[in-house]
This record gives structure tokens, C-alpha cells and sequence, in this order.
């Protein structure tokens, strides 16, 4: 008998129910934290802006654990989101037309709208346009941990779809990050970078399937990603997408994958380290009345409402007209209430659009904390709202 690694669709679900709970937990000690008293209050500050390594760009300074996190650690989890793109669009629920329809267009959907209803609230606003894109990304891990807390009363087919949308969403960040934020090219790091993906790409035709070169070459090409003024997460998809893929119909779980291999043994670092220690890192907001009355400021509001009335809109209207329209068919043995549950939890945020948020207003650690309010409240709000819906929600 031979060994094989449990389902990979399994173990996603699993390691990302598990991780969704321990990234709540991290994030509410975050604040917990942030809103401690005295010089208490200042012991998170303090850990997340400490200086922990050297100058590896002049622009950024001393490396400090923020630095690390989103810029080191984030690129993992990207080569992660990358490796799952890849595995589903080849040989997963996304790899024909027919299965891809549902997700892509609520994907597009749930990411259209909260954008429009971002501009509608920031319109006039002066330097506030550019975060179009915060309320835009799901939190797939934070999402699956509500609907792990619920248990059997979520269907197996509303799961699959939560992870296909959040799966196409994500693919649609990466695009974003990739092309609107991106600030003061460097040819030659690029010219560097490019040489790197040349080097994946020789590897591929020589059809290498050891997987230590692909990650020698990613560390390199992180490097000079970083150097080059694209976002240095960028590189974690690119070289996923070079990883060497076997396709095992009827057997997702092939221990002769690379591409297999490389996923589950990145999954847990990525669920139960790297984005607990992202959202701890990142969430440290301070809540007081200040705060509170923020939160009906243009930005925050923008945020919030894009999350929360912009994601359920879009995503829950997509899924209707596909199915009314006879495009596609809404997930089988679900009722339109669960549907509808499951498009209100796709409004929790978190990661992803604390992470786009730094990045819209990389000159204004203020515009990153309103940021960072509208996303807290618009997150929590999809959370419970759509947590009593589906708790309450019959099958058909």
C-alpha cells in the first residue's frame, strides 16, 4: 500500500476552517492588545514595528516584522493562492467551461459592485479613489471558519462554491495588486525578475519535477520582485505557476504531483502560522469614540458598506441571474436562503483587503487606519449577519 496524501480538497477545507478560527482568534487579541491602557497599549505597536533585519530596499527601510509579514511571509501564502489557481483550473471543480460559469460570474460580480459602491460613497473625496479595491477580496479562510462553526446545517455544495468564488476572487487580487498597484518600475530588477521566470520556464521544458530548484529560483525571484516595484507577493503566484502539475482524474491527491506535494506541505504554514500571524500583525486597530466616529467618514464607510451590501449584491445577484437566466445552475440541494447566507459571508474581507489597504495609501499610515476600521466593521457584520442566516436557513 502506499502512502497518499488525504484529498487536497479536504485538507483545504479542514486546514482553512481550523485556520479561519485561529485567524479570529489572532486578530481579536490584536485589538485586545492595541487597546490596552497605559504603556500596555503600546507593547503591539511596538512588536510590529520593531526593526528585525537589514536594508533590502532603500525605499522601505530597515526590514521590521510588518515588513517581513506582508512583504516575506505574504509571498507564501501567494505562491499557496497560486498553486490552488493552477490545481483547480487544471485538474479541480474549475477545469472545464461548464463548472467554471457559476464562480466566475459571481466572483466578477462580487467584486464589481463593492467597488461601485466604494466610488458612489469616496466620489469627490481627494486622495480617497484609490482604494476601490479593499472591499473587493474575500477572506477564505476567516469565511470557511464561520461556516465550520455551523457544521452539517451548510451543504457540501454551498462549501464547494464558497471556495470556487473565493478561488476566482483571489485570482482577480492578484491581478489588481499586480496592475494597479504597482509604483516606480525598476528595469533592471524587473530585467532580473524576468530571467528568473526563464529559468521556471527551462525547467518546465526540461520537465524537471524536483521541487527545489522551482523554490531556489522563487527566493531569487522574490528578491528582485521586491527591487522592482512590483509588489514582491506577486512572485509567490508566478512561480506557482510553473510548478509542475500531474493530472490525476479521479485521484486529486496524486503523490507523483509536485504541484500536490508542494500544497500540502505549504498548507499548514500558510493556515496555522502565516495568516494568524498576518492578521495579528495587521489588525491592531485602536477602538475608541474617535474611532467610532470615523467610521461614518467617507473611507471607512466606503469600505464598510462595500463589504457587506456591495459583496452579498453582487455575489447573491450574480448567482440568481445565472440561474434565472439558465446560464448556470445554483448549488445543488441549497435553497436560496443558504444562498444567499453564503454571499453575505463572502463580504468578510479580512486578509485580503488588509493587505490591498496598505497598498492603496502607502503614504498614509492615516487613510490605512480609517481603511482598516471600514474593514473590521464591514467584515464583522457580513460574519454574524450571515452566520444567523445560514444558522437559521433550511435545505431544500
Amino acid at each position: 500500500m502506499i502512502n497518499r496524501p488525504s484529498s487536497a480538497l479536504r485538507d483545504f477545507l479542514k486546514s482553512e476552517a481550523g485556520g479561519g478560527l485561529l485567524l479570529m482568534g489572532a486578530a481579536a487579541l490584536a485589538m485586545l492588545l492595541a487597546n490596552l491602557p497605559g504603556p500596555a497599549g503600546h507593547l503591539h505597536h511596538a512588536f510590529v514595528h520593531a526593526e528585525v533585519g537589514p536594508e533590502l530596499k532603500r525605499s522601505l527601510g530597515n526590514m521590521t516584522v510588518h515588513l517581513w509579514v506582508n512583504d516575506g511571509l505574504m509571498a507564501i501564502f501567494f505562491l499557496l493562492v497560486g498553486l490552488e489557481i493552477k490545481r483547480e483550473l487544471v485538474d479541480g471543480g474549475l477545469s472545464t467551461w461548464e463548472r467554471r460559469r457559476l464562480p466566475f460570474i459571481a466572483a466578477a460580480a462580487g467584486m464589481l459592485v463593492p467597488a461601485l459602491v466604494y466610488l458612489a460613497i469616496a466620489k469627490g473625496q481627494s486622495g480617497l479613489t484609490n482604494g476601490w479595491a479593499i472591499p473587493a477580496a474575500t477572506d477564505i479562510a476567516f469565511a470557511i471558519g464561520v461556516v465550520a462553526l455551523l457544521g452539517p446545517r451548510v451543504p457540501a455544495s454551498l462549501k464547494l462554491m464558497l471556495t470556487a468564488i473565493a478561488i476566482v476572487d483571489d485570482m482577480g487580487a492578484v491581478a489588481i495588486i499586480a496592475l494597479v498597484y504597482t509604483q516606480g518600475i525598476d528595469m533592471s530588477a524587473l530585467a532580473g525578475a524576468s530571467a528568473m521566470l526563464l529559468l521556471m520556464w527551462g525547467l518546465n521544458r526540461l520537465r524537471v519535477q524536483a521541487l527545489a530548484p522551482y523554490l531556489l529560483i522563487f527566493a531569487v525571484l522574490w528578491y528582485f520582485t521586491l527591487l522592482s516595484g512590483v509588489h514582491a507577493t506577486v512572485s509567490g503566484v508566478l512561480t506557482a505557476m510553473f510548478i509542475p502539475i500531474k493530472s490525476t482524474p479521479g485521484a486529486p491527491d496524486a503523490i507523483d504531483s509536485p504541484l500536490h506535494r508542494l500544497e500540502h506541505a505549504v498548507h499548514p504554514w500558510s493556515a496555522y502560522l502565516i495568516v494568524p500571524l498576518f492578521g495579528f500583525v495587521n489588525a491592531g486597530v485602536v477602538v475608541d469614540h474617535a474611532a467610532l466616529a470615523l467610521l461614518l467618514t467617507p473611507l471607512p464607510l466606503g469600505v464598510a458598506l462595500g463589504l457587506f451590501l456591495g459583496k452579498q449584491i453582487g455575489i447573491f445577484g450574480g448567482i440568481w441571474l445565472a440561474d434565472r437566466w439558465r446560464i448556470a445552475e445554483k448549488p445543488a440541494g441549497a435553497s436560496w436562503a443558504q444562498v444567499y447566507g453564503t454571499a453575505l459571508l463572502c463580504g468578510i474581507g479580512f486578509t485580503m483587503s488588509l493587505f490591498i489597504g496598505a497598498l492603496a495609501f502607502p503614504v498614509s499610515p492615516a487613510l490605512v487606519e480609517q481603511a482598516k476600521i471600514g474593514i473590521l466593521a464591514g467584515s464583522l457584520l457580513s460574519a454574524v449577519t450571515g452566520y444567523l442566516v445560514l444558522r437559521s436557513a433550511k435545505s431544500c
